[in-house]
């Protein structure tokens, strides 16, 4: 998955919840532009905001350890 896939996700999980960036920035505790650049799949975007964002939209991820650990 690249950063824009993930960018693409949030975007289509925002609309599908018929939010508005603003709506969602505020609920998120995040700005505008940095919504704006997490849904345009800018690599450099923060982690931990990110997070917050997706878990704001219900998405959830998963990590996991590879088999040979």
């Amino acid at each position: 998955m690249t950063a824009k896939d993930f960018g693409n996700i949030i975007r289509d999980t925002r609309k599908k919840s018929k939010l508005t960036q603003a709506e969602l920035a505020a609920a998120s505790g995040t700005g505008i532009r940095f919504l704006r650049e997490l849904e345009k799949g800018k690599p450099s975007c923060q982690l931990e905001k990110a997070l917050l964002v997706a878990h704001m939209l219900g998405i959830k991820l998963e990590a996991k350890l590879p088999t040979f650990l």
